[in-house]
Parts: C-alpha cells; sequence; structure tokens
C-alpha cells in the first residue's frame, strides 16, 4: 500500500513538472514577485490577481527545477478563490509539513495534492526547492514588486 501511494505521489509531481498548469504571465496582475535559489538557481515569478480579497487568479513563470515547479503548479491550482486569511493559513500549514513540523498524515486533508510533496522534507537542500514558490507568493501578496531569496 505505502509502495503505491508513493508511485502515486512520484506520477503526480511528474505530471506537474513535466506538464505545469498556470504556467504563463498573467495579464492585469494586481500582485506580483519575484524568487530566486542561489543553490540550485531556480528563478520564478509568481502572479495574482486579486479581487475583493480572494486570489481571482494565479500563475507563475521562471526556470526552476522539478521540485519548484511541481510545487509552484500545485499551488497555482490551490490557492484559487481562497481569501488572504486562507492562503495564510495554507502557507503556515505548507511551510510546517515541508520543514518537519507537521506530519503528512496530519495535514494531508487539508493539503490536498499538495501532500505528495512530504517527501522532500527528507532531502533538507530540496526544502528550498519546494517552498520558494510559496515564499514568493507570500512576498506577492504582503510586498507586491518584491523580490526574495531563499538566503
Amino acid at each position: 500500500m505505502i509502495g503505491e501511494l508513493n508511485e502515486l505521489y512520484q506520477e503526480l509531481l511528474l505530471d506537474h513538472s513535466k506538464r505545469p498548469r498556470n504556467f504563463h504571465e498573467l495579464n492585469g496582475t494586481n500582485h506580483q514577485a519575484e524568487g530566486y535559489n542561489p543553490l540550485c538557481g531556480d528563478r520564478i515569478s509568481v502572479y495574482l490577481k486579486l479581487a475583493d480579497g480572494r486570489v481571482s487568479d494565479a500563475s507563475f513563470t521562471g526556470t526552476a527545477c522539478a521540485i519548484c515547479t511541481a510545487s509552484a503548479s500545485m499551488m497555482t491550482e490551490k490557492i484559487k478563490g481562497l481569501d488572504d486569511a486562507a492562503v495564510q493559513q495554507l502557507f503556515d500549514v505548507f511551510h510546517d509539513l515541508m520543514t518537519g513540523q507537521a506530519e503528512p498524515e496530519s495535514v494531508a486533508e487539508r493539503l490536498g495534492k499538495l501532500a505528495a510533496l512530504s517527501g522532500v522534507q527528507r532531502f533538507p537542500i530540496r526544502v528550498k526547492c519546494a517552498t520558494l514558490p510559496w515564499h514568493t507568493m507570500k512576498a506577492a501578496l504582503q510586498q507586491p514588486g518584491q523580490t526574495i531569496s531563499t538566503e
């Protein structure tokens, strides 16, 4: 059973890295930020449209590793329609998962497909790859136009 679950997660990550969702510049954005991971060279831009306190649309562009791309793809799918508070809560839960402060089983329901990234926590150097899109999205919400770095 565990082997089948790991295989499913692996397929999900590969699918999102090879065919990322929402991978394009978003016209008419009112929130945007740039993210950079100097350790592996990931560079991404996150674009958000906020209307009435909710993320009405989200996308990203850039050049990044498979983990970063898959994380950004799944993140942009998950945050659409959420209000600011729900996006912050999702950020916190995902960050806790990636940094080992939460067990995958305890947050799987809240994260949905994003739980597929839980295996990244076993590789500390790759955690920054998975969290870069999230920190960039948070910067876009809080300080539009900001460039953030994992270092």
